[in-house]
């Protein structure tokens, strides 16, 4: 399988498209199966909630940081992006790994963009 090129982001993804690579570590993507209204929905809430942590921050409020970071978790949780793994294969998660350290190591290698 070919692997797609960096799009004009500069995003890398995975020739199996589970991962994104970031300054070559994996990001697990989000889940493909979601519909574009669920998925507009976590993204609201995933940005809701992360200005709520930045508030709470700002303010020092420990209860508020506390409610904040769970929204964050929730919506992440929703998207795919952490839990358990949105494919059905039995391939481990390799999230946050350096891509080096991985089965995409050769892949990853032969890379010429500048995301990795």
């Amino acid at each position: 399988m070919a692997a797609p090129p960096a799009d004009a982001a500069g995003t890398l993804e995975t020739p199996d498209g589970r991962y994104i690579v970031v300054r070559g570590r994996l990001w697990r993507r989000t889940r493909p199966d979601l519909g574009p209204a669920e998925h507009e929905a976590l993204v609201a809430a995933l940005m809701e909630a992360r200005r709520a942590v930045k508030a709470a921050k700002a303010a020092d409020d420990a209860t508020a940081l506390k409610t904040a970071r769970a929204a964050v978790d929730a919506a992440k949780h929703g998207l795919g992006e952490r839990g358990p793994v949105w494919w059905d294969d039995g391939a481990p998660d390799l999230n946050r790994h350096m891509a080096r350290n991985t089965p995409y190591a050769a892949w990853f290698a032969g890379r010429t963009d500048a995301a990795g």
